[in-house]
């Protein structure tokens, strides 16, 4: 597979896979066939975040992991902490929200580390935005995990250029990964650039990707095939969904793969260099996924997609 380079140097695969569902399989073997099979079909990267499955996500790869001590001089680790659940630590008065002090930080390292059953994460994300972060709090917490040696490199997750902007300027150390919510049906932080200046009425364009390829900080995509909701859409679905679904098996049997592959080969396709993260339990959908990195979407066709999922034509 082809790689993509991180702000850090570092080579990463061109597609991750999230491991948010790797607790749904019950047997070690089918997990362990699972994570054999993306190693196989050269992913390196693999995504977690403490709060899949309330933390069991991270315990059975950190099992597998134990299993199979070679696994890890493949990987790179990647997981993320901010979000807290009702009730969490607080009793059950207290709401779901964020939490970006130092002190849930430092604790939330320290359970993805012992989970996983490693000693050092890769990289470590914040998960959602803070409304009540303060970037000098999560500065001192970046300073002591990356002096101490527990995260090597530190991102975000679903923030927009201008929060990535006010949290770098208190950090020593550079946010390298942003990971969003991309897909031929979430497109909105792909398609906004077309519509500035249009006076459609939309409302001013975020500018992310954009940022974020100036400051050279990685694009992850969640959700990178929209819950497969054009594999077959639902016969109330809306024209235009099912019109979309129709050109993706059209252009997959034009470029003799799959539906899935298409999907994720239309966000390669893109200049920021995207990293689809890919959370499917089944092995041959995941293999079958990775072809889309052996295929080079035209203009044409890219454009056709991106037409028909929104269902409407470019400005």
């Amino acid at each position: 597979m082809k790689t993509y380079q991180l702000k850090n140097g570092s080579r990463v695969s061109r597609i991750a896979y999230g491991c948010m569902n790797l607790g749904q399989l019950d047997a070690v073997e089918d997990r362990e066939r699972l994570i054999d099979t993306a190693l196989a079909a050269g992913i390196n990267f693999y995504d977690h975040a403490d709060i899949y499955g309330a933390g069991y996500c991270e315990t059975v790869f950190g099992e597998l992991l134990k299993r199979n001590p070679a696994w890890r001089d493949h990987m790179l680790i990647q997981s993320k902490c901010g979000i807290r659940f009702a009730g969490d630590t607080y009793g059950d008065s207290a709401p779901s929200r964020y939490d970006f002090s130092f002190e849930h930080i430092m604790r939330s390292v320290d359970g993805i580390l012992e989970r996983l059953q490693i000693e050092q994460l890769d990289i470590l994300l914040l998960h959602r935005p803070d409304l009540l972060m303060e970037p000098d709090e999560v500065a001192r917490a970046f300073d002591a995990l990356s002096s101490s040696g527990k995260v090597k490199d530190f991102g975000v997750s679903n923030f927009d250029g201008r929060q990535i902007e006010l949290l770098q300027r208190s950090l020593d150390q550079d946010l390298i990964v942003n990971q969003v919510e991309v897909s031929l049906l979430h497109a909105e932080l792909i398609a906004e650039g077309a519509r500035v200046n249009t006076g459609q009425g939309f409302a001013p364009a975020s500018g992310t990707l954009d940022y974020c390829r100036l400051n050279n900080i990685s694009i992850q995509a969640w959700s990178p095939v929209a819950g497969g909701r054009l594999f077959g859409p639902a016969a109330d679905a809306p024209q235009h969904i099912h019109d979309a679904s129709a050109l993706v098996y059209e252009l997959a049997d034009r470029y003799a793969t799959n539906a899935s592959a298409i999907l994720l080969a239309w966000l390669l396709r893109h200049p920021a260099g995207i990293q689809p993260v890919l959370g499917t339990t089944n092995p041959e959908r995941l293999r079958q996924s990775t072809e889309a990195d052996g295929i080079e979407l035209s203009r044409e066709d890219w454009y056709g997609l991106l037409e028909r999922a929104q269902g409407r034509s470019v400005p």
